[in-house]
């Protein structure tokens, strides 16, 4: 199975409107192992949807890449999965957690937890169609009175299921804390396909925490790589080789921006792709002096050469402040950013 190893891989979660490829290719460059694609309808593959497909586009500098699918209809589920294949996916996820109200008020996402046979038979029509492997993405469950993650993994792996991952939250709870670390060792209990855990992941000791309170087989990281791809190299360093690797420098962190804005105007062209810019560069800047006045510039970047402008006037400004360049050295990560 390729989500088992001797050490746990680090999955870079699939999160709509920002694990486009380019964002996919930059984290495996920063140590992510494995990729998932922003969610994609069903239904709309089905119907051969162009903004979908350009969704689904994979490049070998992202793989292993699967592709996570959305929707309630069984039959549907199985043709989107089909039509899906012909992007080449690793494998294909079904999404049973997302907790957005376009999605789960439609019968798709989170909502499938509160109905486990229609899920179990999403998953049984979807296995059937494709000959790649196929996942489940999960909550615990919709609110705390129905945490029933354990029981819904089970009937996902006779299914079909060939691997679970578990948010550690209910619905209801959408991102607040706290993360149920109990539910996700119950599911790990419950079954005996991989299980991915998935929750606030974003440094050593919560990946440390993750892994020791529920013996999952890997991690999944979604929000703690918002502005900091290199969050998978860090924790890589930490957990498997004792190295602590400091944050990157406020220069070395612009560079990755940089890198970053480009590769999105690549795929999607300077219109585009300096639209999306706004989002990924004020998370990059989050916590440096002066970030307050630099996102108001932020939301209104059309053109790179804006950006690059910017980008001179922070490291102008913040230069040097950040992490020390000789611990870096030291540990051989001194390009670990560039």
């Amino acid at each position: 199975m390729i989500f088992l190893s001797d050490k746990p891989k680090l999955i870079l979660a699939p999160m709509a409107g920002v694990t486009d490829k380019a964002f996919r290719e930059l984290c495996v460059s920063y140590g992510a192992d494995m990729t998932l694609s922003e969610m994609a309808s069903s239904k709309a593959l089905t119907f051969n949807d162009k903004k979908t497909a350009h969704l689904l586009s994979i490049s070998e500098d992202e793989r292993p890449c699967g592709i996570q699918i959305f929707g309630d209809d069984p039959e549907t589920m199985a043709q989107g999965a089909k039509r899906a294949m012909e992007f080449s996916p690793d494998w294909i996820d079904i999404n049973m957690g997302c907790p957005a109200p376009k999605v789960a008020s439609n019968g798709g996402g989170s909502s499938l937890m509160k109905n486990p046979d229609l899920a179990a038979r999403i998953v049984e029509a979807v296995s059937k169609a494709v000959k790649t492997q196929v996942t489940v993405k999960m909550r615990t469950g919709w609110d705390e009175e129905s945490v029933n993650a354990p029981l819904l993994a089970k009937m996902c792996e006779q299914a079909g299921a060939k691997a679970i991952t578990v948010h550690g939250r209910t619905k209801q709870q959408m991102y607040a804390d706290p993360i149920d670390f109990e539910t996700i060792a119950r599911v790990k209990s419950s079954v005996s396909i991989p299980v991915i855990g998935n929750g606030n992941v974003k440094d050593v000791p919560s990946a440390m925490e993750m892994l020791e309170k529920t013996g999952c087989d890997a991690l999944m990281i979604g929000r703690g790589a918002l502005g900091r791809p290199w969050i998978f190299a860090r924790i890589k360093s930490g957990l498997f080789e004792n190295v602590s690797v400091p944050e990157p420098t406020i220069d070395e962190r612009i560079c990755v921006l940089k890198k970053h804005i480009e590769k999105i105007c690549l795929y999607k062209g300077e219109e585009v792709g300096m639209r999306e810019a706004r989002k990924h560069a004020a998370w990059y800047i989050k916590g440096i002096r002066g970030a307050a006045k630099y996102r108001n510039t932020v939301s209104t970047l059309c053109h790179i050469d804006d950006l690059y402008s910017l980008c001179d006037e922070i490291i102008a400004k913040n230069s040097s402040i950040g992490s020390d360049d000789e611990e870096l050295e030291k540990f051989g990560f001194n390009n670990l950013y560039l």
